[in-house]
């Protein structure tokens, strides 16, 4: 990823040589270039700023250093080739988890670092109608800052740890707050017993020291919700009490459910995408979507009118004994509740009678749904599955 930032004080942006993001800027992962906006302004003292029109307190940035800096920018990412342009701002759209996922797709990135009242409206004009950059004003949150370098800081950090390779464990980009819906679970680490200086004993919750792998994933996310709960309650949706398949609400699928199944499947899929490295992958149409609805039978559970769940089967047009079992799909929010290994029971006895065997398939490197499936007796075919970077899994039917 290219990255250019724009600012009156370069210094500032030093910190991101540091930490991960400095060594993906060493192993060529990310190139950050750093320009002054002085250096575009060509009067003795470098004046890039002046009263506003209308009156009122501050001064405003002028157009003029602005609009030859954008252009400078442009002559540099090779012919074709134009950045995302990004402006931090108390008046812009909220930066979310999300944005960062979907900043991450993109191969170059411009910062506008605004400074004093802001930077005059006819450079976004410029950068949109002259140049055909797509502007993007970006708030970390309502409160005032005294620039836009602090929210670049921030904004880089968050985009550049979801480039593949930054991150060593791409795993753990999966477990954290915001990811799906939720905050992160408290965590610990050693010693066990642990006693501070005003001779205060604090444990690690039993539970983590049991080795119980199930009753450790039901105490994390009941932790989330309390947290998400206490913290964030505006983050938290009525669905998010269902705790098994009995308290939803089941039917099967129509043309018109399409798309709300096409976008559970893009949040369940979004770390294999991390995995795997397919940040600009999930590009199925609603129709292509609506078409496999005509191909497979697919089951929808919801909760408080909010699809959170659905599952799909087939007969395998090849051989009229096997039943396929397709897009077990949880809501993020809701894993880690069983709710998974109930949807594939579920799956399996929609079988028609005469079924001798079920089939899956699941990412090679799936370790997570791998671990469900071997569990629920699904065991791995050699050779590569049904589709590139898969393996197909079968299991013999109960007579």
């Amino acid at each position: 990823m290219l990255i250019d930032v724009v600012t009156i004080f370069p210094e500032y942006l030093a910190p991101l040589d540091l930490s991960l993001i400095g060594r993906a800027r060493r192993d060529g992962l990310l190139d950050v270039r750093v320009h002054d906006l002085r250096d575009f302004a060509h009067d003795r003292h470098r004046t890039v700023d002046d009263t506003p029109y209308g009156g009122g307190a501050g001064m405003v940035m002028k157009p003029q250093p602005w609009a030859e800096a954008l252009d400078h920018l442009m002559t540099s990412g090779g012919e074709g080739a134009s950045p995302r342009l990004v402006v931090p701002g108390p008046g812009g759209v909220p930066f979310t988890q999300a944005m960062a996922r979907e900043l991450a797709d993109e191969p170059w990135l411009a910062f506008a670092c605004g400074r004093y009242e802001g930077i005059d409206e006819r450079v976004h004009e410029h950068a949109a109608q002259d140049l055909g950059l797509r502007v993007d004003v970006v708030s970390l949150g309502d409160y005032v800052l005294n620039g836009g370098e602090v929210a670049v800081l921030a904004v880089v950090e968050a985009v550049a740890r979801l480039l593949p390779g930054v991150i060593g464990n791409a795993e753990s980009l999966v477990e954290e707050s915001h990811e799906d819906g939720l905050l992160e679970y408290p965590v610990y680490t050693k010693p066990a017993r642990w006693t501070s200086a005003q001779d205060v004993t604090r444990d690690v919750p039993q539970v983590l020291l049991s080795g119980d792998h199930a009753a450790i994933a039901a105490w994390r996310h009941q932790q989330r919700l309390e947290r998400t709960a206490a913290r964030r309650p505006d983050l938290l949706h009525a669905s998010q009490p269902a705790a098994a398949l009995a308290d939803l609400d089941l039917s099967v699928a129509t043309r018109g459910d399409a798309a709300e199944i096409l976008t559970l499947t893009r949040a369940c899929w979004a770390p294999e995408y991390a995995r795997y490295g397919l940040f600009g992958a999930g590009t199925a149409t609603v129709e292509e979507a609506a078409a496999e609805l005509q191909e497979w039978t697919t089951w929808t559970f919801r909760a408080a009118g909010r699809l959170v769940a659905s599952v799909r089967g087939r007969l395998d047009p090849d051989d009229r004994t096997t039943w396929q079992i397709g897009r077990l799909m949880v809501a993020p929010d809701l894993q880690g509740r069983g709710l998974g290994r109930e949807l594939l029971a579920f799956g399996e006895r929609q079988a028609p009678s005469g079924t001798a065997a079920y089939w899956l398939n699941t990412g090679a490197a799936s370790e997570r749904s791998l671990r469900i499936y071997r569990k629920a007796g699904y065991r791995v075919r050699p050779g590569e599955g049904a589709h590139p970077g898969t393996v197909d899994l079968a299991k013999r039917a109960a007579r």
